[in-house]
């Protein structure tokens, strides 16, 4: 199977052209490739196929194989690829994902993609502002924040000493979310910075979470704790978050980086 590995601002996955390559076992294949010290290294595997509804489509599988609805970093970068490699060389760019089709618009240099603006819909709140709830026996509380997959919003006075190795299960897991969340904790610096770590589902704590900084964000100017425009800082670098009060969209922008290609051989499921 030939491979590209790509990241944006340090959430990086294994990209497959399937416009070329055929991957019979994504699920298996996400898991296989994933592993940091066994596998490729990664935080899940993301497919690039054709669409009859937009330019291309988007399938993202978690590092434990589940498949995700969506996945802003990752989505940038198959906007780079799909542009960068000539199967759609079109600004903006329509991309299918399982949470609805997605508008992307790029800022172009040398005739590649440096950058993508995503075009992500209307938030859904989808919790009280906010909601209680008792985690590993402590209080907290949330704002859920859906963005075409779940997030758990959790702003607290300091984020740097959290032990999310051993928090994140309990947050993903927790009753309150039947089919698990990820969970974002976020501290506010300003009215126009937020700093940010997140738990993934179904991949733990990543280096950055597109939906994720665009549901922390949103969450804060509810609250009226931020501005309509936001940096979100995270481990892997910074994205930048403006929500258009008059359309009720609310748009990320941030970098795409194609790092390396490759082939690799994908034994059968044990």
């Amino acid at each position: 199977m030939r491979f590209t590995k790509m990241h944006g601002i340090s959430n990086d996955y294994v990209y497959v052209d399937c416009f070329q390559e055929q991957v019979e076992d994504p699920a298996w294949t996400a898991m296989y490739v994933s592993p940091r010290r066994t596998g490729i290294g990664s935080d899940g595997l993301i497919l690039i196929a054709p669409s009859e509804q937009a330019d291309c489509r988007m399938m993202m599988y978690n590092a434990d194989g589940t498949e995700g609805a969506m996945c802003g970093n990752g989505i940038r970068c198959v906007g780079k690829y799909a542009y960068d490699h000539g199967i759609a060389v079109k600004n903006p760019m329509t991309i299918e994902t399982k949470s609805g089709i997605k508008e992307l618009t790029f800022k172009v240099e040398g005739g590649k993609v440096k950058e993508a603006t995503v075009d992500m819909g209307v938030p859904e709140q989808t919790s009280l502002l906010p909601e209680p709830i008792c985690v590993g026996g402590k209080d907290y509380e949330f704002v859920g924040i859906s963005v075409g997959n779940p997030h758990a919003v959790y702003f607290m006075e300091e984020i740097d000493s959290l032990d999310l190795e051993k928090m994140g299960p309990e947050f993903e897991c927790h009753p309150r979310f039947p089919d698990r969340t990820n969970s974002e904790f976020v501290q506010v610096i300003s009215r126009n910075r937020l700093k940010m770590r997140v738990w993934e589902r179904g991949s733990g704590e990543t280096w950055a979470c597109g939906t994720g900084a665009t549901a922390c964000a949103a969450a804060a100017m509810l609250q009226g704790l931020a501005d309509d425009q936001v940096t979100v800082s995270l481990k892997g670098g910074e994205l930048k978050i403006f929500w258009d009060r008059t359309t009720g969209h609310i748009f990320m922008t941030g970098p795409a980086q194609e790092v390396f290609h490759g082939e690799i051989d994908i034994p059968a499921r044990p």
